[in-house]
């Protein structure tokens, strides 16, 4: 009870504020354009993945484990982008910048369960990859549908209670001075640092969820990754190698899109220029999901033949229903 009742028998009276005033760049004119594109990847991001989603629905020959990590992986894409940038416009071009204490907790609970989202989902696609090349006489067996589902659940689940414990730990704390968050949105580690009371506990969530939720994931996806290279150049001849490994070329386009903006911004903390972090989480959390349904098309075998061959459905439909109502 101590730990979440530190600003009592001290002396300080518990402030929780009505509101919070979201200020984004700092000193940098003219930064409407930028949200404005945001908005364009946006756009691009809700039809991408929506087309990815309906594919995956429609095409019974892509229920496959892999695709159940990728249709839920353009899920989380169109939920993080949707809960964070209609709220960023309504911010920032419609000058809404007074966000209610509740309102704030709740933006930052869904922005920040998106974002772990996709890296539990990179790690799913990349544990698929993993026993699909070193075990594929017994990838059938070991990764199943059922098994898939049940992994992204686990994440979800995970996800879920680690941004809950670090929303909990906010709602300890009291707020008597500034009110003000130098970001785009309510970023837990802006909102914490406002506090007057001890804000202890929140410095180790906020150390120990970046290993959680990035660094670990990632360790995991490079070791996997290794060993995947390792034993196809053991085992395999050059072609062979190639072969399999173009496989893995659109979830390690993923990997380097979504990793390297977030692991400067988490690693370097509060070391880094309030500007440069709200580039940084703002294209991360924009550009993957952007980009994660371009990668997919254009690199993925299954998902241009599937393309492919619901278009020549729909066209045929469309030819029937022409030719029925000509008669």
């Amino acid at each position: 009870m101590e730990l979440f009742n530190s600003a009592f028998g001290k002396n300080i009276t518990f402030v929780r504020p009505a509101y919070f005033i979201i200020n984004g760049f700092i000193g940098l004119p003219n930064m409407k354009y930028y949200y404005i594109f945001l908005f364009f990847l946006y756009i691009i991001s809700v039809v991408g993945n929506t087309a990815v989603m309906a594919i995956i629905y429609l095409d019974h020959s892509l229920r496959t484990p892999k695709y159940v990590a990728v249709f839920n992986l353009a899920f989380v894409d169109l939920l993080g982008s949707s809960a964070l940038v209609p709220k960023v416009i309504d911010i920032f071009l419609f000058n809404h910048n007074i966000i209610s204490y509740n309102d704030c907790l709740t933006f930052l609970f869904f922005c920040y369960t998106c974002l772990s989202m996709q890296s539990f989902n990179l790690v799913a696609l990349s544990y698929d990859r993993l026993v699909a090349i070193i075990f594929p006489l017994h990838y059938q067996v070991k990764v199943t549908c059922r098994s898939m589902l049940s992994l992204i659940v686990s994440f979800w689940v995970f996800a879920i209670i680690a941004v809950l414990i670090a929303v909990g730990l906010i709602t300890r704390l009291s707020f008597c001075k500034s009110l003000v968050i130098n970001s785009y949105f309510c970023d837990h580690g802006q909102i914490y640092r406002l506090a007057c009371n001890d804000n202890f506990p929140n410095d180790v969530i906020a150390f120990f969820y970046p290993v959680l939720i990035f660094w670990l994931p990632l360790v995991f996806i490079l070791l996997s990754y290794l060993y995947i290279s390792y034993t196809l150049v053991k085992v395999a001849t050059f072609q062979q190698g190639i072969k399999a490994f173009k496989t893995c070329i659109a979830h390690l386009s993923l990997v380097v899109v979504y990793f390297t903006p977030l692991l400067i911004t988490f690693t370097l903390m509060e070391k880094i220029h309030p500007n440069n972090r709200i580039i940084n989480l703002s294209l991360t959390s924009v550009l993957p999901p952007m980009l994660n349904p371009i990668i997919y098309v254009l690199q993925t075998h299954e998902i241009k033949v599937s393309m492919k061959k619901l278009l020549k459905i729909f066209l045929k439909s469309k030819i029937r229903i022409k030719n029925s109502t000509t008669m």
